[in-house]
């Protein structure tokens, strides 16, 4: 896969405001950020590669450890902070968005990561998750998707297939599936993302855009569960089949794929996105990727070439546009009420607010 570098030097960075490590320090790498703990994923689990990428692009952000904080829910992605010799915190199920939003509002010298899965994030952290997207939180969302229950052995996800036959299912899923990538476009995103396990480049390539976001930085991966629903990606992974498959997004170029890029994604007469052979179409005819569109829905409607079975998967950015971040309004409001105070609230401020007309007394 190619490279993704957007290249906006003007955007605030993510990571403004978080100490970076003294000058001449010894350079840092993926040990340091290698825990001591046993990894318990059951092998051949796409975690690890994940994980192993993670682990070894840390060190290029030359930040102290002590300022990185790794929050996750409930899952067998959350055992995440367990294998990073950061900060960390293993929460309750599809709360780590709620809990790290909390933590970057009050604490702006801290690079937040948040990871979970699609059974964590999107059935009853469904909420959390898209009120932090809706916020723009400047928080970097890892979303691992297997597309099923993994650890609580292999019940259907939010994410399954139509049909998807597993054991709260045995006839067969009858839900409609999320797409990801859609609903966090849905709630207006302001970074979104998608990419797979099994592709180091690419993954740290779009893990390198999304930390330097400034704002919530959704990043969805697909993830093989090897237990549960082994092979999910395949079609994906396979060299053959893959050309066929991903659309990849470059900023500014028109989208085409296939071996030899024949296949173009073209604008339909009745407005919607489709896929059209090249030769067929010409050059001019296929849509242009704008990843910085104000407006969401030509992004939107990327994402809609996504279907269960597979046959067209856009990867790469797919949105990137610059807003103000709810964590820094709401410093910027504190100090604001600060000033107007004269200073810091004093003790007998915080008795007056304690005691003030909107309170009761309890017999």
């Amino acid at each position: 896969m190619t490279d993704i570098s957007l290249g906006i030097p003007t955007m605030r960075s993510g990571l403004e405001g978080v100490p970076a490590l003294p000058e001449g320090a010894a350079r840092q790498t993926k040990k340091e950020f290698t825990s001591d703990s046993e990894v318990r994923w059951c092998p051949g689990c796409g975690d690890y590669a994940i994980l192993a990428a993670v682990q070894g692009f840390l060190p290029e952000l030359g930040l102290r450890r002590e300022n990185i904080v790794c929050i996750s829910g409930i899952g067998c992605s959350s055992r995440f902070p367990y294998y990073l010799d950061t900060y960390g915190l293993h929460s309750i199920h599809g709360r780590a968005p709620a809990i790290a939003t909390g933590l970057a509002t009050s604490r702006p010298d801290l690079n937040v990561w948040v990871i979970t899965g699609d059974g964590d994030a999107l059935s009853i952290g469904g909420n959390h998750l898209i009120h932090a997207l809706r916020r723009n939180v400047n928080l970097t969302i890892l979303l691992f998707n297997n597309r099923i229950y993994g650890l609580t052995k292999g019940q259907y996800s939010p994410t399954s297939e139509p049909g998807t036959v597993t054991k709260s299912t045995p006839a067969g899923s009858v839900d409609h599936p999320f797409n990801p990538v859609s609903l966090a476009l849905g709630a207006e995103a302001s970074f979104v993302a998608r990419t797979m396990d099994s592709d180091r480049k690419h993954l740290t390539s779009v893990l390198r855009e999304a930390v330097q976001h400034r704002g919530s930085a959704l990043v969805e991966i697909y993830q093989n569960c090897p237990i549960f629903n082994d092979g999910a990606f395949d079609v994906l992974k396979d060299r053959d089949s893959a050309a066929a498959r991903l659309v990849h997004l470059q900023h500014g170029e028109p989208i085409r794929f296939g071996t030899d890029g024949e296949q173009g994604v073209v604008r339909g007469r009745d407005g919607l996105l489709t896929v059209a052979p090249v030769a067929e179409v010409g050059q001019d005819a296929l849509v242009v990727h704008d990843a910085h569109a104000e407006d969401p829905s030509a992004q939107f409607a990327i994402s809609r070439l996504d279907e269960p079975s597979m046959a067209h998967v856009p990867v790469g950015i797919f949105r990137r546009v610059e807003r103000p971040t709810y964590d820094d309004l709401a410093r910027d409001q504190l100090a604001a009420a600060k000033d107007v105070a004269g200073g810091a609230a004093t003790d007998a401020d915080l008795a007056a607010l304690l005691a003030g007309s909107d309170t009761w007394t309890v017999d």
